[in-house]
């Protein structure tokens, strides 16, 4: 379930008091009172792109959120997860791999990540335990261990390793800063309950800062678009990279069906037509896989069509950027 934001949040906290009561009494949710031995908290996730960020906040929140492809950067905007058990809630929020940026949407994504230690109270770098320690790991874990609040070092993919000194390099740069490594598989499952309960054991005691009910405070709408994005970059990865964005247009509510229109916005003519494919069968493609993901969401039967619109340079543009809701977000 998600709820419709109606206001660009400050920080995470200052995003659940200054909306919260209105959306929940809206939906009819409320917030109990923690017992006195809970613990709660926002627990950023962070790391290199494409080490499985995404696949463990889904896993650990129990649906699906954030998406996920093959694709490194398929993250652009931090997310929030929410996993509320009898003993702690934890807000997860997931965020843009850290990379080296190239055009205005690369700045606003490493920007979003840098600002998520500020308001965490706890950091889980995530690394692929699959392959040694490189220089993307040891540039994260120097800026790293400059923040505030605690960190623990997630070494992910450990069911892909297949060398056993591969986590030797981790447990060297863990053992400089004095962080606790868990070891898991995000994908398989393995080892994730281990990982929470080191998480928990790192928190606060602290209120519920949601319903028990919900699991993420992003609107359907929002969840809508990655999940067109995502299938775009599935059947189209090689072709169309990173050029793509896409706008929900209008969601149209009935008691049968729910009827959405998007647009994808893309930045060359060559792609517009990578996108439509011969006869319309890419476009088909991808509305169908979509299409099917949404009803998921929703839990009901939905029509879904898609535009494609050709946006040249739209990734170098502040405005145009802000416009389809990339923006750096006020810590």
């Amino acid at each position: 379930m998600s709820i419709e934001q109606h206001s660009q949040p400050t920080d995470d906290r200052a995003a659940v008091a200054n909306s919260l009561d209105e959306m929940l009494e809206a939906l009819n949710l409320g917030i109990p009172t923690a017992p006195d031995d809970f613990r709660s908290g926002f627990v950023g996730i962070v790391g290199r792109p494409n080490v499985g960020k995404s696949t463990l906040m889904n896993g650990l929140v129990g649906q699906k959120v954030a998406i996920v492809s093959p694709i490194a950067q398929t993250t652009r905007n931090r997310l929030r997860g929410i996993l509320t058990r009898d003993d702690a809630q934890i807000v997860f929020v997931d965020t843009p791999g850290i990379h080296k940026p190239h055009h205005e949407l690369g700045k606003v994504l490493v920007a979003n990540a840098r600002m998520a230690i500020h308001s965490a109270d706890l950091l889980l770098f995530v690394v692929d335990g699959s392959v040694e320690a490189g220089g993307g790991d040891r540039f994260v874990a120097e800026w790293l261990a400059q923040a505030p609040v605690p960190v623990v070092l997630g070494l992910n993919k450990i069911d892909l390793q297949t060398d056993p000194t591969v986590e030797e390099s981790y447990a060297a740069l863990a053992a400089d800063r004095g962080w606790p490594i868990v070891r898991f598989s995000a994908l398989q499952g393995e080892g994730t309950e281990e990982l929470l309960q080191a998480l928990i054991d790192r928190l606060p005691p602290g209120p519920f800062y949601y319903p028990p009910e919900l699991v993420t405070d992003r609107p359907e709408r929002f969840i809508m678009g990655e999940l067109i994005r995502e299938q775009i970059l599935l059947h189209a990865r090689d072709e169309i990279p990173h050029s793509v964005a896409v706008e929900i247009d209008r969601v149209e509510e009935t008691p049968k069906i729910t009827r959405v229109l998007a647009t994808i916005h893309i930045e060359r003519a060559s792609q517009k037509a990578i996108l439509i494919g011969k006869g319309g069968s890419m476009l088909k493609a991808i509305g169908t896989a979509a299409r099917e993901q949404i009803q998921k969401l929703i839990d009901g039967k939905v029509y879904l069509e898609l535009y494609v619109k050709l946006q040249p340079k739209w990734r170098r543009s502040p405005a145009r950027l802000a416009d389809l809701g990339y923006r750096i977000e006020e810590d």
